[in-house]
């Protein structure tokens, strides 16, 4: 049942769980590559490598905002087949706070004792940890918690949809016009234009400003990009306009991304700090991360959309996996540096773990 106001521009798009089923895939190598980088994390390889890095800048910039916006498409899609807002409100809250709730009072547990123990700051065992240290609200030993980690995500999912949820109850007209404000905006060129503006101001200001922080409250910078991202899949989701012109033009996005990540990459090799090069960066990036959004949506649209049995099963057992993934990349990764084996073996093991992880939650 349709809200009324709503008219969807097509049937199910499978190719978007696919990039959906990609997305998070990619995220949970990422995370392993997090644990080798020489970027801070929970736990570090005592031999971080130098290379690691660019494979990670390349896609850093739109990995999670591409989740966003998938999840904004799917979240506009549901709201539409529910009869009311709070139907859709009750059952994003099942969704994701349950889930989100499970992941801090078990699967985060160990990430937080491990980065603990791993630090030198705790010397007792996890089960002590877990009973009778880990709900201290506080951060007497650098680490604030309990904490949500990588689990931020939901916390900041579950926040949007009940904005979209809030946004349900206005007037079917108000809606309407909102979403013919959108299909006008986002239209040819400014497809690609007005939303690099909206992240290259996001990062130039905002970033340097507050940083980027994932506790919700105090987080400016990632609520201009990532809540952007997820609104921006609302409105996708129903402008047949933006759609045509995403596949009209999505290979010239790619395109962009490349040229983007190249001149992005010069920008760390010249290494300077002065206005000119951050600026520079900053737009670079911006042009990387939009134009690989788009490449992907239409990339999906036009190569993906096709159903079978391993679609529908990766689309539901995906979610719960990121659920738990970080905690055995962060588990294995404190186990094998304990172990002195080295940067390969490390990553063997880690890698094995993971997989071994996806067969067993799968």
């Amino acid at each position: 049942m349709e809200m009324r106001g709503e008219r969807p521009v097509a049937e199910r798009q499978f190719g978007l769980d696919w990039l959906r089923i990609g997305a998070f895939g990619l995220l949970i190598f990422y995370h392993i590559g997090m644990f080798f980088v020489p970027w801070d994390w929970h736990v570090k390889t005592a031999q971080p490598i130098e290379w690691v890095q660019w494979p990670m800048m390349a896609i850093s910039p739109w990995r999670l905002s591409l989740l966003f916006v998938i999840s904004g498409i799917v979240s506009r899609t549901l709201m539409t087949k529910l009869a009311q807002p709070k139907e859709f409100a009750k059952s994003r809250s099942w969704r994701l706070l349950v889930p989100l709730t499970a992941g801090m009072v078990i699967f985060v547990v160990p990430q937080s004792w491990a980065e603990l123990r791993d630090r030198g700051v705790y010397s007792e065992g996890l089960v002590t940890f877990w009973l009778n240290d880990y709900a201290e609200f506080g951060a007497s030993r650098g680490t604030p918690l309990p904490t949500w980690n990588h689990l931020w995500f939901v916390a900041y999912l579950w926040v949007y949809s009940m904005i979209l949820a809030s946004a349900g109850l206005l007037p079917s007209r108000t809606r309407e016009a909102i979403q013919r404000t959108f299909d006008r905006l986002f239209s040819g060129w400014a497809l690609f234009i007005l939303p690099v503006g909206w992240l290259f101001l996001a990062r130039a200001a905002l970033l340097p400003a507050f940083g980027e922080t994932h506790a919700l409250v105090d987080d400016p910078y990632a609520h201009a990009v990532y809540g952007f991202s997820f609104f921006f899949g609302v409105g996708l989701a129903r402008s047949a306009a933006a759609v045509s012109a995403i596949a009209r033009n999505w290979k010239l996005c790619v395109i962009a991304a490349v040229f983007g990540c190249v001149a992005a990459f010069y920008t760390y090799l010249v290494g300077a700090e002065a206005a000119p090069v951050v600026i520079a960066r900053a737009a670079t990036r911006s042009m990387l991360a939009w134009g690989a959004i788009l490449g992907l949506l239409g990339m999906a649209q036009a190569h993906l959309n096709r159903d079978g049995p391993a679609r529908r099963y990766l689309t539901e057992a995906i979610f719960p996996y990121y659920i738990a993934h970080q905690t055995i990349i962060v588990v294995a990764g404190f186990g094998l540096k304990r172990m002195s084996v080295g940067p390969i073996l490390e990553f063997i093991g880690i890698f094995v773990a993971t997989t071994l992880g996806v067969c067993a939650d799968l």
